[in-house]
């Protein structure tokens, strides 16, 4: 009976192929010649590393032969007019980042996999560049995994197929690349890669996985273009809402840095990834002028504690942003763009604009940190008193400022949150700061206790009768009138989320804008 065997498949870019898609600097040799399983046509390299000892060897002081090496090989393999690069070992790493397609993987694994026998997925929310393993004891579907695909970005997922695919291939892992195992022999490897190639045709995952829609790959070259002319154009401007992630799950258990390469010079490390970081890596350069070529040219390297580099991306590959371009909304993740579509943005600017007000009190901002303009706003406002800073939490338990100003309102305990930035990541934590605090001080009375210490009497009436309402004041300098607009579209999806939770506890809320009066990128301040 033949055995069941694992094979990785990666789907080459147009354009690329055995010659052109390794790194320049690649690991492997010459392609081998004597093989003799080899599809016709197809194309093999090796890995064959010299043989070294393990580190902990010579810690020990062991006095044994304990040489081990790694193996590995990459097979290229041309089918119709694609051409597909099936890796063994940790080969992979060896393959330019640019060089194959990204939605390959996870597409096939839509298109091929059962709905409703799922045991892994991965998942990326782009608001605040959050990653998630979530594995399941027992098959089960999208549902059980808790996501939300309005705000998520499935980017990985295993389990079994449907029948119709078992003859080929029983279980599948879908990312980048697909994970098949597969009793294919090596003559039939060419079909079994056309099979898979059929699969990710297909559109079959849009029946079993509607709602993954809302967020779709772009393809087209000149569109890609034109969005990566704007995310040049807001590198320059140094916007925002441009963000540097690491753009895969990493092993945390051992500490590591980030450092940055692609042109001569000494090496910085840093113990966290920081654009900030970057364009300090660009100064030292002499870089002045950034150009697309830079962004997938630099490296971020990702360091041991001994400085051996784990792993590697391209800036492009690590940058977050969203823009809007001819009347489309668009997303830049994992070095590919992704289109958002029209009508879920018309259901967003729906259901959250009525939330944005005018306020009496919050309209201007003139100071440089949040703290300040707390203070300035109840020191000039009686009825207004600031609890930035304050914890309402029972002892023993995670700190949580009940909010940043306290006001009573029509009867309400009014808490109010402030942020200045209309960056994803210090929103998402605006808005959740905003439904942890009332959640707590709706089901804990020694929390309502300590919220009433640091009030007058006269103040706590409505704290008695769990009585409250909901504030959110953006600092910004963006135009008002724009309303949910001016928000990162991700920070839209966690605005309409904490929203939706303060409607089920029967809690009003709202939104104000607060123009910002202070120039923070001339000041160098936190915007």
């Amino acid at each position: 009976m033949a055995k069941s065997r694992n094979f990785s498949v990666y789907l080459l870019k147009t354009g690329y192929n055995a010659q052109n898609a390794l790194k320049d600097k690649h690991s492997l040799g010459e392609p081998l010649t004597d093989v003799e399983n080899l599809p016709a046509g197809a194309t093999l390299y090796l890995a064959d590393n010299t043989p070294t000892d393990p580190w902990w060897k010579s810690y020990w002081g062991i006095n044994r032969d304990l040489r081990q090496v790694l193996k590995g090989a990459i097979v290229f393999l041309s089918i119709d007019d694609k051409c597909v690069a099936l890796t063994f070992g940790h080969t992979y790493h060896n393959l330019k980042n640019e060089a194959y397609e990204y939605d390959f993987g996870l597409r096939a694994t839509l298109n091929a996999i059962d709905p409703d026998k799922i045991r892994i997925t991965d998942i990326f929310q782009p608001e605040d560049a959050k990653r998630e393993r979530i594995q399941s004891p027992v098959a089960s579907d999208l549902t059980f995994f808790d996501i939300n695909s309005d705000e998520s970005i499935v980017k990985r997922l295993t389990g079994a197929v449907r029948p119709e695919f078992q003859p080929y291939f029983r279980h599948v892992t879908g990312a980048n690349n697909i994970r098949i195992s597969s009793k294919v022999a090596a003559s039939e490897i060419s079909n079994l890669c056309s099979k898979l190639l059929e699969i990710y045709e297909r559109d079959d995952f849009k029946t079993a996985f509607p709602n993954i829609q809302n967020i779709t790959p772009i393809k087209d070259p000149s569109t890609i273009q034109q969005l990566d002319s704007r995310l040049l154009e807001a590198f320059r401007e140094e916007s925002i809402d441009l963000v540097l992630t690491i753009p895969e799950i990493l092993d945390q258990e051992s500490a590591f840095q980030i450092a940055y390469s692609g042109a001569h010079g000494p090496r910085k490390t840093y113990d966290s990834v920081f654009i900030g970081h970057y364009r300090e890596f660009l100064s030292s350069r002499n870089i002045s002028e950034i150009e697309l070529c830079h962004l997938k040219h630099h490296r971020l390297n990702i360091k041991d504690e001994n400085g051996n580099t784990r792993q590697n991306f391209s800036i492009y590959q690590c940058l977050l942003f969203d823009c809007q371009h001819s009347s489309n909304h668009y997303h830049l993740c994992d070095g590919s763009w992704y289109r958002i579509e029209q009508d879920y943005i018309r259901q967003l600017k729906a259901s959250l604009d009525p939330y944005f007000n005018e306020h009496s009190v919050l309209q201007e901002c003139n100071e440089k940190r949040e703290d300040s303009y707390n203070m300035s706003i109840a020191t000039a406002n009686a009825d207004y008193v600031c609890l930035d800073k304050t914890n309402i939490s029972p002892e023993g338990q995670a700190a949580v400022e009940p909010c940043d100003l306290y006001t009573v309102n029509c009867g309400a305990a009014n808490l109010i949150h402030i942020k200045i930035s209309t960056r994803s990541a210090s929103l998402s934590h605006l808005f959740n700061q905003g439904t942890n605090s009332v959640e707590l001080l709706r089901l804990n009375g020694k929390a309502r206790d300590k919220l009433k210490d640091l009030l007058q009497p006269d103040q706590r009436t409505s704290i008695d009768d769990t009585k409250f309402a909901v504030t959110y004041g953006i600092i910004t300098a963006k135009d008002k009138a724009k309303k949910s607009d001016a928000l990162p579209i991700f920070s839209r999806i966690s605005l309409r989320r904490a929203i939706q939770s303060l409607k089920l506890m029967a809690i009003d809320c709202d939104v104000v804008l607060i123009k910002d009066n202070v120039d923070r990128k001339a000041e160098n301040l936190p915007r």
